[in-house]
């Protein structure tokens, strides 16, 4: 009870509310890997569509610097490719030095704004765009894939070997950047991804089989990175709890992908789901705003595929409230590192639960992108849940150049 004493007039305002919500752990300083952060919500790796010519552009920094500004613990730059041969899209950053100034850029913008930064390391695999990328993809092993209507090659050793080290250099080079942190992208059926995946996997040779090989090239990449940023420096890894189809992934087996990260030297894990040339929506849910991306895609014949496939190409789920907190708690229960969890917490109350359940952090995406001061505004007690409808028209957005909420802005 705060009273407030003016002339003639005495009048005292409960702001309990506040106070509590304010000194929870949700809103009290985290750590990973001797990384604090001051709170425990971090903006997870949405792809921006801002990064025209794979270059880091004004926009780009500028959309996190306002998610830093909005309370977000630690902000992620998404999907920047190791390599050039990782991309899907023209407007995806690949990591090299003459980009590293501009980066520095960006994350000195974030840090002003009194958050951390992090950058998501990955590689599309077969996912790639032979378009953009102006060759055949590569992939665990040779697949087609429907939404490219492609096939890639099955890696040689010597590719995988050369593509552990492009992980290490690019990490390096995010340092350098004055990043706080690397996240690995081994989920979402990208390249690390499928070589986890049984559904993707059906090499013969050591990388391909058990588990244990599956898991060989994820876990040489973790050790390459490394030895390039230190003991001191946090590497976390967004994986998959499953892929949503038959002959993926299942959540029995992540549970041991998730033990062999930590042996590894990962310092946190980010339990995702779904494959994006197969189940996209599993790790959104809602709406699939078939339209949009239709009218914003550049491609006339992903045009075509999606106008007359869509709806049997791309599944749509219905959005649930913590709808990947059953595997992700067995994950985290078989781990001693932070587990960070990610999918449908977007509501006061649920977070706090999720945080006093033993998970370290929550990554959330379209909340944000929604409201870049939703963590403020949960903190000050202005709102205690999101009011995006998951109508993932943001999604769509990103091909027409950069993500944005775009019921928030039909409303203004």
């Amino acid at each position: 009870m705060v009273c407030v004493y003016l002339p003639g007039r005495d009048m005292c305002i409960d702001n309990s509310f506040n106070k509590m919500e304010k000194s929870h752990s949700l809103f009290s300083p985290g750590n990973i890997a001797g990384l604090e952060l001051r709170n425990k919500i971090i903006r997870s790796g949405c792809f921006e569509g801002m990064s025209q010519g794979g270059n880091v552009t004004d926009k780009l920094i500028e959309h996190h610097r306002e998610v830093a500004a909005g309370g977000a613990a630690m902000t992620t730059v998404a999907y920047c490719s190791v390599s050039f041969d990782g991309r899907a899209f023209e407007n995806e950053i690949w990591m090299r030095e003459e980009i590293v100034p501009d980066l520095h850029k960006l994350t000195d913008a974030v840090h002003k704004e009194g958050a951390a930064a992090s950058i998501q390391l990955g590689h599309c695999g077969y996912f790639a765009s032979k378009k953009v990328i102006k060759k055949t993809p590569v992939g665990a092993s040779r697949k087609f894939n429907l939404f490219r209507l492609s096939y890639c090659h099955e890696m040689s050793v010597n590719q995988i070997e050369e593509k552990v080290e492009d992980f290490g250099k690019a990490a390096q080079m995010a340092k350098k950047a004055g990043f706080n942190a690397v996240e690995v992208h081994a989920g979402h059926g990208y390249l690390l991804s499928q070589f986890i995946s049984p559904w993707t996997n059906h090499r013969k040779d050591k990388y391909g089989g058990s588990i244990e090989n599956r898991m060989r090239f994820p876990v040489d990449i973790i050790k390459r990175i490394r030895k390039y940023v230190g003991n001191d420096f946090p590497i976390l890894v967004k994986m998959n709890q499953f892929d949503g189809m038959k002959g993926g992934l299942e959540v029995e087996e992540a549970v041991e992908v998730a033990k062999y990260f930590e042996k590894a030297g990962a310092d946190a894990l980010i339990p995702s789901c779904g494959f994006t040339s197969k189940t996209p929506f599993y790790m959104l849910r809602g709406n699939v705003p078939i339209k949009e991306m239709v009218s914003n895609h550049k491609d006339l014949f992903t045009k075509i595929g999606l106008t007359l496939f869509g709806r049997i190409m791309v599944e749509e789920l219905p959005f649930d409230k913590l709808f990947l907190a059953n595997g992700a708690r067995k994950i985290k229960d078989a781990v001693s590192i932070p587990v960070i969890y990610i999918g449908g917490a977007i509501s006061l109350t649920d977070m706090k639960n999720v945080i006093n359940e033993g998970f370290g952090f929550i990554q959330m995406g379209r909340a944000i992108i929604h409201d870049p001061q939703f963590v403020n505004k949960l903190k000050n007690g202005e709102v205690t849940e999101s009011d995006c409808d998951h109508c993932n028209r943001c999604v769509a957005a990103m091909d027409a150049g950069g993500v944005y909420c775009v019921t928030k802005t039909e409303k203004v």
